[in-house]
């Protein structure tokens, strides 16, 4: 016979949407298997019935025959021949009476008894374990809901307890029962076999043993093949029992397996987090909000499938993509009045998803699994032990090496040695601490040559007209105005990164900053991650600062994602060096030249330490791409500055050549008139004499003047 479908009685304490889709299945084909057995009863029933009244009708008339010859018909009476064969048919027909009763009584004990234990037994405790498992279920929900909303500020011992015990109860409960229900589910797989063979070999089996009692003539070939029937329904049998056997040892091991998993909570030291997972799925609460300030928690299915987060609700075939998750960044978050909640957000930060795991341990496993994913460490072959790597060397990245402390006191004087460390106030975070440097490319230069000793350390992004550098911020342009996100008037050309041919959005977590010695070359950048990584793990500083960086071809800008408000302001032209982590691609630093000097009069030099999403060589790229931009700008400036100055002096010479010209003109008029004036007086043809009268005077003198202004200009 094919393979037996089965429930996998392994994932019931999950119970896993998929899970409750494939019991959907069963149960409908449980109903299925309800439906068709009541009419196949029903038609049982009627065989059975007919049968009884078969047998009954022809005992009757048995009996009928055999009172023919006490009856007194007027007219047939004396007939002996009809008397005697109808005693005759009497006999047979009393035979095949006899016969019929046994096949009823056969009947009833091989066709109706197993069809009716089957419909009355098996499918009604189906039903029964339905209605409990569904009772469990809800009574579940009630108590996880009921743990869900438990006060983080408000903590109370006693109903904090009460609830857990609750938890505890309902999840066993509904453990043992769905255990027990997929087990009679599967079990049902082979019973619905059984209860259709055995009443119909039963049946025929019935009606074989009639007709031999009436007849031989059924051949042997129709026997083995009753005969074979039989054999497979004792095969069955065995095998159901068989079955049920390990069912039940496999219930037995689950459940002392699954005892610590019932708690909500459980003990991180007898169940320590894995962060190396690269695909994870369970239940977690997510926010959805419904206006302004009001917001409602929904419980879903939540699973990756490899890039993607996906979801799926209770009863869905399959699930639905609720954001894309490669470059994403993922943060534990303070939400409302909730635990464990952590915050994710896609690469181009224009989504956030805000969720609430169960317990601390599954909270910690989908934070690893999300930046595991980030990384986009599943792409390879062996995704767990490549996970497992890179997080040991995230690791190593920021803890001090062992000989952190013999390399220091060589490098420092002894008086020195002792470790200062100095707190300011949250908002500045500066803590003065060693340099751990164990890069080979740093061992023949001296570290104070690069990053001064004691010098103090930027782990937040602070405002700069409260702190000791207001003057240098300033001096920076690092502002906290608006970056105009609605287009208003009055911005100035400078800052509007809109009207910059470059313009390329990173999301960046800022780790630090300090002042340097020197910018001579990208081992100082190398030096402050250095230190900057090792200082936030002697003192446990793990929170950042999340921010998009801007460049343009003007300037770097960072920009808080919620307000959109510019936190920093850094001109392109200061920018000197830039650079990656030679190991790990995701820190990110460059050097910024500020205004003023230091005590030894060279230019203070600060160097800023970010962590992205795996685009550190992108940002590099993109701000060599800047520089060159602007300095090609800058070069198209001045030849058009250039040319204009050639316009202006040609149209400078076009403008006195022009009036030279006027002036030869002037001259030129100026000697016709005077040679005009100098002519003899001419006599008319009438004999009167031409005398040239007072306007030709006033000509002359008019031409003196032109002629004396003339020589003046020339």
């Amino acid at each position: 016979m094919p393979g037996i479908d089965k429930l996998p009685i392994e994932e019931t304490l999950e119970d896993s949407p998929q899970t409750r889709s494939l019991l959907g299945v069963f149960e409908e084909d449980a109903a299925a298997i309800s439906s068709y057995s009541h009419q196949l009863h029903h038609a049982m029933q009627r065989i059975y019935d007919a049968q009884n009244e078969l047998s009954a009708a022809t005992h009757l008339t048995s009996k009928l025959l055999k009172e023919y010859d006490s009856r007194r018909f007027p007219l047939g009476s004396d007939d002996e021949v009809m008397s005697s064969t109808l005693l005759q048919f009497s006999k047979v027909i009393d035979e095949l009476s006899s016969c019929h009763a046994v096949l009823s009584t056969q009947l009833a004990d091989a066709m109706m008894f197993p069809i009716t234990q089957f419909k009355e037994r098996d499918l009604k405790e189906i039903l029964t374990l339905k209605e409990v498992f569904q009772i469990s279920s809800s009574d579940h929900d009630v108590a996880i809901n009921r743990y869900s909303r438990l006060s983080k500020r408000r903590e109370n011992e006693k109903v904090k307890s009460e609830v857990m015990e609750d938890v505890y109860t309902a999840r066993k409960k509904q453990h043992q029962t769905m255990m027990h229900y997929f087990t009679a589910l599967n079990a049902l797989q082979y019973k619905k076999k059984i209860a259709l063979l055995e009443p119909l070999l039963g049946y025929m089996q019935a009606q074989i043993s009639f007709f031999k009692l009436g007849s031989e003539n059924l051949t042997q070939q129709w026997e083995d093949f009753l005969t074979n029937i039989g054999t497979s329904v004792q095969n069955v049998r065995r095998e159901m029992e068989s079955e049920i056997e390990i069912m039940q040892q496999t219930i037995q091991d689950l459940e002392e397996a699954s005892d610590p998993l019932y708690l909500p909570d459980p003990d991180l030291n007898k169940i320590p987090v894995n962060r190396n997972l690269t695909r994870k799925s369970g239940y977690l609460n997510t926010r959805n909000k419904t206006g302004l300030v009001s917001s409602t928690w929904e419980r879903q299915y939540f699973f990756t499938q490899g890039g993607n987060l996906m979801s799926q609700a209770r009863g869905d075939v399959a699930g639905g993509l609720v954001m894309d998750i490669d470059n994403c960044s993922v943060m534990a978050t303070d939400c409302e009045d909730r635990r464990y909640c952590f915050q994710i957000t896609s690469f181009d930060g224009k989504k956030t998803v805000i969720l609430q795991a169960e317990s601390k341990k599954d909270c910690e496993e989908w934070i690893s699994t999300i930046n595991n994913i980030s990384k986009r460490i599943y792409l390879s072959e062996n995704p767990e032990e490549i996970a497992a790597r890179v997080n040991q060397s995230a690791l190593d990245a920021i803890t001090p090496s062992p000989s952190f402390q013999q390399r220091h006191e060589s490098l420092r004087p002894t008086a020195q040695s002792h470790l200062k460390t100095t707190r300011k106030s949250s908002s500045g975070s500066l803590v003065t601490g060693p340099s751990t440097p164990d890069s080979a490319a740093l061992s023949t230069l001296s570290l104070d040559s690069l990053v001064a000793p004691d010098t103090p350390i930027q782990f937040d992004i602070i405002s700069p007209v409260s702190e000791e550098y207001a003057g240098q911020g300033k001096a920076q342009g690092q502002t906290g105005r608006r970056t105009n996100p609605f287009g208003e008037s009055g911005v100035n050309k400078s800052e509007d990164s809109e009207g910059s041919i470059l313009h390329q959005l990173y999301i960046v977590r800022f780790l630090g900053s300090m002042e340097v010695r020197s910018h001579d070359s990208v081992d100082v950048i190398y030096e402050t991650m250095r230190q900057i990584l090792a200082a936030r793990a002697i003192h446990n500083i793990f929170r950042m600062t999340e921010s998009h960086l801007l460049v343009t071809c003007d300037c770097l800008k960072l920009i808080d994602p919620q307000t959109q408000v510019t936190r920093l302001r850094f001109p392109l032209q200061n920018v000197v060096l830039c650079t990656t982590h030679q190991e790990n691609k995701r820190l990110f630093g460059f050097v910024l030249l500020v205004a003023g000097s230091g005590n030894d009069g060279r230019p203070i030099s600060v160097c800023y330490v970010f962590e992205s999403n795996n685009e550190g060589e992108k940002m590099c790229d993109s701000v060599g791409l800047a520089k060159q931009i602007a300095f090609h700008s800058e070069m198209d400036r001045r030849e058009l500055e250039k040319q204009k100055e050639k316009d202006k002096a040609k149209e400078s010479e076009q403008e006195e050549l022009s009036k030279q010209k006027q002036i030869e003109k002037d001259l030129e008029e100026q000697s016709r008139l005077i040679a005009a004036s100098t002519r003899p007086n001419q006599t008319s043809g009438d004999g009167q004499v031409l005398v040239l009268g007072s306007s030709q005077s006033e000509d002359s003198d008019a031409g003196d003047e032109s002629k004396k202004k003339g020589e003046s200009e020339a």
